[in-house]
């Protein structure tokens, strides 16, 4: 039987991101911190002075604070506000999925984001959009060889608009002499992609005006790490003759470690799951079960005391998590968010609740508990 033949995906046309239909604009989203949230019922008011205690705690004792996002935290405006916290100290760590990477790319360069799965599936224009594509791995090939994660990478980029490439014999050089050096294959990636997609040596500026609607430049800039937890083939840079999942998948193994280190400080430490239905249980799961391995090689005990407020839309299976996981006849039991996470030790809760309102609740509680 003949291999079949892979698809080609050097030979994609890709358009300008201008021409999309895109369906949010900053303009639009963005929400001032300083706004009153809106009206919410009395279980959401308690559940978020809960978690604002519980990360004021984990503070007083030098603990991890994690938060992981999924794409519509920031398509809901929120990024103003998890400034605050990181500035304020609230924050230690950050995570997201690929998604939440690219829209954040499109804000900060375009103004604007998201588009038609429907429509432009159907006419092969979902994704094949040039400038996200080749920005956001121009971000990680030049990262890669400073041995940076994808957060870093792209936050870099693009707080410092843009990037500088080396000079095709100095990549040549390099390779030829440090060949058995773990930057080698980083530095041929980027060899590569420069000789097939004619990009040149030396600067490169790619301006972002909407900088401030970026959680990726914010978390740089503030020296806060943000780690991305991606998928080969889930994201839209995948349609795009540039995809390289070499350089993703480089980038991605960088952040699972990051996210790891974060993990390591958790012991009396606070996650905030902010509707991350799939990558944060999972990713989160592997890390610590990492982390426990490590420990208990050194003869330390696994991480404990840690609290996990898991906030998402769904109704969590109408079972009531604080009496442990519902058994495999149950639909909740598949609920990968909720399950995942009360199986992860130290104390969970859910809240059902839209992500934007309560992020904004936990940050005005934080503000009131701590005279900010």
């Amino acid at each position: 039987m003949s291999q079949p033949q892979l698809l080609d995906l050097t030979q994609l046309r890709v358009l300008p991101l201008a021409e999309r239909n895109s369906l949010c604009r900053v303009e639009d989203i963005l929400v001032d911190p300083d706004s009153p949230p809106r009206p919410c019922s009395d279980a959401l008011v308690t559940a978020a002075k809960q978690a604002a205690a519980d990360i004021v705690a984990a503070r007083k004792r030098d603990a991890t604070v994690m938060l992981i996002y999924g794409a519509h935290l920031l398509r809901n405006g929120a990024v103003l506000i998890l400034e605050r916290m990181m500035a304020s100290g609230w924050v230690t760590h950050l995570a997201t999925n690929g998604a939440g990477t690219i829209h954040d790319w499109e804000f900060a360069w375009l103004g604007r984001s998201t588009e038609s799965v429907r429509d432009n599936v159907a006419t092969g224009t979902f994704g094949t959009w040039d400038e996200t594509g080749r920005s956001i791995h121009l971000a990680l090939l030049s990262g890669s060889i400073r041995e940076e994660g994808y957060g870093q990478a792209l936050g870099r980029f693009i707080h410092e608009d843009g990037t500088t490439l080396p000079e095709p014999a100095e990549l040549e050089r390099a390779i030829r002499f440090e060949l058995a050096r773990p930057l080698t294959a980083a530095r041929v990636d980027l060899l590569h992609a420069m000789r097939t997609h004619f990009i040149a040596a030396g600067r490169h500026d790619v301006p972002h005006r909407w900088k401030h609607a970026s959680i990726l430049a914010q978390a740089f800039r503030l020296g806060v790490p943000l780690s991305v937890h991606p998928g080969i083939g889930y994201d839209i840079i995948s349609n795009h003759p540039m995809f390289n999942g070499a350089v993703i998948g480089r980038a991605g193994e960088v952040d699972f470690r990051l996210f790891g280190s974060a993990v390591e400080r958790l012991d009396g430490g606070v996650v905030l799951s902010i509707g991350s239905a799939i990558m944060g249980p999972q990713v989160f799961e592997k890390s610590l079960s990492c982390v426990n391995n490590l420990r208990l090689q050194d003869g330390r005990p696994i991480v404990s005391g840690h609290t996990i407020h898991v906030v998402d839309l769904q109704d969590g299976g109408g079972w009531d998590w604080t009496q442990g996981e519902p058994p495999k006849t149950n639909p909740a039991y598949y609920l990968r968010f909720c399950k995942s996470f009360a199986r992860m030790g130290g104390t969970m809760r859910y809240v059902q609740c839209d992500n934007l309102l309560f992020v904004q609740r936990v940050y005005h509680e934080l503000r009131s508990l701590c005279g900010a």
